[in-house]
């Protein structure tokens, strides 16, 4: 069995950025080869967002502690109290080292016993710095998007149409605002000028979080913009991207750097091009079909 531990407290929220999918996607192609994996949370019993991932399994311990006792292999997702396990466990390092010094410190010694894993050569850069060790000593493992997303078909496209689709998190680092003022650039009017006919869709992934909110409700208001619901599935989301020709990823270096963008990827594999930040983690993402615009 290989257990994927998530953060402690804390339930796994369906649609709402990459860290779920990789975490859940792991378990479903464990599953698809034969192997027994499942997701792990802590301290909430039921109530850990099982019920947005029909058909993985979940497994709810009452302390951090308890993780120490799951016998197989163990890969902590997230940051996770330094526990005592059974086997030699890992350490997915799929997002920005923490800024603070005692965030630090916790880190160094959550992971001192674990082995790390990054999800991109860049990222393997920013943790071996942050944790000063060899980057040698820090594997990387890209995520990759689930089959679904090569096997839904594609809808046709309207000759002099083009349909964009922006599928982050509403948040600054995200590239949420960068999508904005890109709707006012000149290339824009200028294409729908000569009768190109542009469209842009927002997803309302992170809509839940306070900043979310108030993002959502700008959204909202400004009428060159459709705004739906997040998707959920990565079946919800195929059927999405194959509804486009483009998605966009213009996260902001500004703010944070991009680890990886497993966005892209399955947008890649959906057919969609991907035009996005040449910026942290997202260069390692193009499987052909991504246009890398400088930061």
């Amino acid at each position: 069995m290989i257990s994927f531990i998530w953060a402690p407290g804390e339930p796994l929220p369906a649609g709402t950025g990459g860290s779920e999918n990789y975490t859940v996607g792991q378990v479903r192609e464990l599953h698809r080869r034969g192997i027994a994996a499942q997701v792990v949370t802590t301290g909430l019993g039921v109530h850990d967002g099982r019920d947005g991932f029909p058909g993985v399994p979940f497994h709810s311990v009452a302390r951090p502690a308890d993780v120490g006792e799951i016998d197989g292999t163990l890969v902590f997702v997230t940051e996770f109290p330094a526990v005592r396990t059974r086997r030699p466990a890992f350490q997915m390092l799929h997002v920005p080292p923490p800024a603070s010094d005692r965030r630090r410190e916790a880190m160094r010694a959550q992971t001192r016993d674990r082995h790390p894993v990054a999800t991109s050569r860049f990222a393997a850069r920013l943790w071996a710095d942050f944790l000063d060790v060899d980057v040698a000593t820090i594997d990387v493992v890209h995520p990759f998007a689930e089959t679904v997303f090569a096997a839904e078909p594609r809808s046709t496209r309207r000759l002099g149409a083009v349909r964009v689709l922006y599928a982050g998190r509403l948040s600054p680092e995200k590239g949420i605002y960068t999508l904005l003022s890109m709707l006012h650039h000149e290339l824009i009017t200028d294409l729908v000028d000569a009768g190109v006919e542009i469209t842009f869709t927002v997803t309302a992934a992170g809509a839940d979080k306070p900043q979310g909110r108030i993002i959502h409700r700008m959204l909202e208001a400004h009428a060159g913009i459709t705004l739906i619901d997040a998707a959920r599935t990565p079946e919800a989301m195929a059927a999405l991207m194959a509804e486009h020709d483009v998605v966009l990823m213009p996260s902001n270096g500004q703010y944070w750097h991009e680890t990886f963008g497993i966005v892209s990827i399955e947008a890649q594999h959906a057919g969609c091009r991907v035009v996005a930040s040449d910026d942290g983690g997202l260069p390692e993402t193009d499987c052909g079909l991504v246009t890398l615009v400088p930061v």
